[in-house]
């Protein structure tokens, strides 16, 4: 499966914090009908047999919208339930042993913080990348900053999409607009929000703005 340009315009990344009685299954359902664009399933905390049956049902919630379903570092969780590929970081496998693993038709992203990161992610095999955190973010609470211009210079030196991650909200998204980025990658300002469906209309309408500024 290719990964697109315009498939990372608006990324969310499910979290389970904020189900209020509902399911997740239902929220990821009102985020597409949104128009999120891509989906990354987070689990931390879900045994393997209830993270494989959500998986599956979140999978198949995702071709019905044709959007992207990935699973955060989970590899193996991946591949037994077929999703379209999976997400790691710096501290998990590196790209290039996570191809051989799923295969040359999956996506594979990965987080780079740095050039360097970023040219040698791209070097074995990534399909994208996720940068950030562009902003102070609540929702991960380790995640070191990148400025906007570090942003700038990897969206410059590689050729694969490129995803601003971290702290990013309605109101500040404008603020990433010249700096190269493809889309950008939320949690909370869809999942904590009382309408997701309108909250990712409105994003998604937002990152389209900052993404044509690039001249892309």
């Amino acid at each position: 499966m290719n990964c697109r340009k315009e498939d990372m315009v608006l990324y969310a990344i499910t979290d389970r914090h904020w189900l209020n009685g509902e399911s997740l299954y239902q929220q990821v359902e009102k985020a597409l009908q949104g128009g999120v664009t891509f989906l990354q399933l987070r689990e931390k905390k879900l045994d393997k047999e209830l993270f494989m049956k959500e998986a599956r049902e979140i999978k198949e919630l995702c071709r019905k919208y044709k959007v992207p379903f990935i699973i955060n570092d989970n590899v193996e969780i991946a591949k037994a339930i077929d999703a379209d590929g999976v997400h790691v970081g710096q501290s998990d496998m590196e790209a290039g042993d996570v191809r051989k693993r799923l295969g040359a038709d999956k996506i594979i992203g990965v987080s780079a913080k740095t050039v360097e990161q970023a040219l040698l992610a791209e070097k074995h095999g990534a399909d994208y990348l996720g940068v950030g955190a562009v902003f102070s973010t609540s929702t991960k609470t380790d995640a070191t900053g990148v400025s906007h211009e570090t942003l700038r210079d990897i969206c410059q030196a590689v050729k694969i999409p490129v995803v601003a991650i971290g702290g990013i909200t309605k109101d500040n998204v404008n603020e990433l607009s010249g700096y190269g980025a493809d889309g950008i990658a939320v949690i909370s300002a869809i999942f904590a929000q009382e309408n997701i469906t309108e909250a990712a209309k409105d994003l998604k309408q937002r990152s389209m703005q900052m993404v044509s500024s690039n001249g892309k």
